[in-house]
């Protein structure tokens, strides 16, 4: 297994994230036994790090990994949970239960712990960074607080936000933050500019933690052409491996999260981690050629002439490079980002009048591809229906 200096621990590269656990044949229940298999494998070839938040599998993350993680003595593995400040924001329920006291001492009860040695104030993005920094919550304070008493070994925050946002969150609380957990992949290298958010990091001397390291599989099964150009240059290598001997090669990373569903993928990821072999030179030129052929995307170069001239003062590039990350794999969680722009700033606020095309260097079809992505938005539940969805299947237990 490879393994990360942080501070004084010892790290597993690879860490067990608990958000796509296996589950029964009625597709709702955890299969607990395959998750316990997985992990026993997991431990006995060195991975030591294990991933859950508050809301994954409707609650039911924590309280699994917590079960089967008493098989072990406490001092052999490090627990990370997460705090869900962003559902504060939920617009349907201003007076929001998600205070910090209630969550944090139930997900300890849920793990069936008494410390995290992992904590996140977790998807700090455009519309929950002002929760995080407001006041009348007390977030910061209070998990700063759970740190001086024990209860939390090590603070950081996982965001899906962009780079200004990230720098007004380290402006406002970055000397208390650890690590930082960012998507982070060979295609959102460019995609979503996870190259800057890893050199913004650099620069606050904060740690990489990697999640959705095959995209949500999206990278796990490419074209024929692509595997077959992939399976030449390194024959024994799966084609996730290739994601992961990416990351090998990305400076800062010291933990990277994998959501793994069944043992098959335990075992392959862990053969991926069995030591380190980054991609040469030429091989990270051909998976970022991969990376390009993915993309499908308008060409885009944020010149901002269009934006001069549009009536109704819209953020042009910031939307086509929301839609060119749509096109790649909606998501509910793109989907919330782009819910944070006001009403009026929203690719449905186009009114079509084509004062942007006729001035666009690259000749894109501007009111076409946003009219597209308006389509495209409305086929992704909103957030408030994602927190809706999740308090009712709270209440249900």
């Amino acid at each position: 297994m490879i393994y990360k200096q942080f501070q004084d621990l010892k790290l597993s590269m690879l860490g067990f994230g608990t958000m796509r656990l296996p589950l029964l044949a009625d597709g709702a229940t955890i299969d607990e036994a395959q998750v316990a298999e997985m992990t026993a494998y997991a431990i006995e070839h060195g991975v030591n790090y294990f991933d859950t938040a508050y809301p994954y599998h409707q609650g039911n993350s924590e309280r699994v990994i917590g079960r089967v993680l008493k098989n072990y003595p406490r001092e052999s593995f490090y627990l990370a949970d997460k705090y869900p400040g962003h559902q504060i924001v939920s617009p349907y329920d201003p007076a929001s239960p998600y205070t910090p006291a209630a969550i944090f001492e139930e997900q300890l009860e849920k793990c069936g712990v008494d410390y995290f040695d992992f904590y996140l104030l977790h998807n700090v993005y455009e519309k929950s960074i002002e929760t995080y920094m407001d006041p009348q919550w007390g977030i910061l304070d209070y998990f700063l607080e759970q740190k001086r008493l024990g209860r939390i070994k090590h603070l950081g925050f996982s965001t899906h936000g962009s780079i200004p946002t990230m720098e007004k969150f380290l402006d406002y609380c970055g000397e208390h933050m650890e690590f930082c957990q960012i998507q982070l992949n060979y295609l959102d290298w460019t995609l979503q500019d996870a190259r800057g958010k890893c050199e913004l990091l650099a620069k606050h001397n904060i740690p990489v933690w990697v999640m959705e390291p095959v995209r949500g599989g999206k990278l796990a099964k490419l074209s024929e052409g692509s595997e077959a150009a992939l399976k030449a240059r390194r024959p024994g290598e799966s084609i996730p491996a290739w994601c992961f001997r990416w990351l090998q090669g990305i400076d800062g990373v010291t933990m990277v999260l994998s959501g793994m569903s069944n043992t098959a993928q335990m075992m392959d990821n862990v053969k991926t981690f069995e030591a380190p072999r980054p991609l040469s030179e030429e091989e990270n030129a051909l998976i970022l050629s991969v990376a390009e052929g993915l993309k499908n995307s308008v060409p885009c170069t944020a010149c901002r002439y269009c934006c001069d001239g549009c009536p109704m003062e819209l953020d042009i590039p910031t939307l086509l490079g929301f839609y060119n990350d749509l096109k790649v794999t909606p998501s509910f969680l793109l989907g919330m980002r782009i819910e944070a722009l006001p009403p009026e700033k929203l690719p449905s606020a186009c009114i079509g009048c084509g004062a942007c095309a006729r001035v666009c260097p690259q000749n894109i079809d501007i009111p076409a591809a946003l009219a597209d992505m308006a389509e495209i938005l409305k086929g992704i539940p909103s957030w408030a229906a994602v927190c809706r969805e999740r308090e009712a299947a709270a209440k249900k237990k």
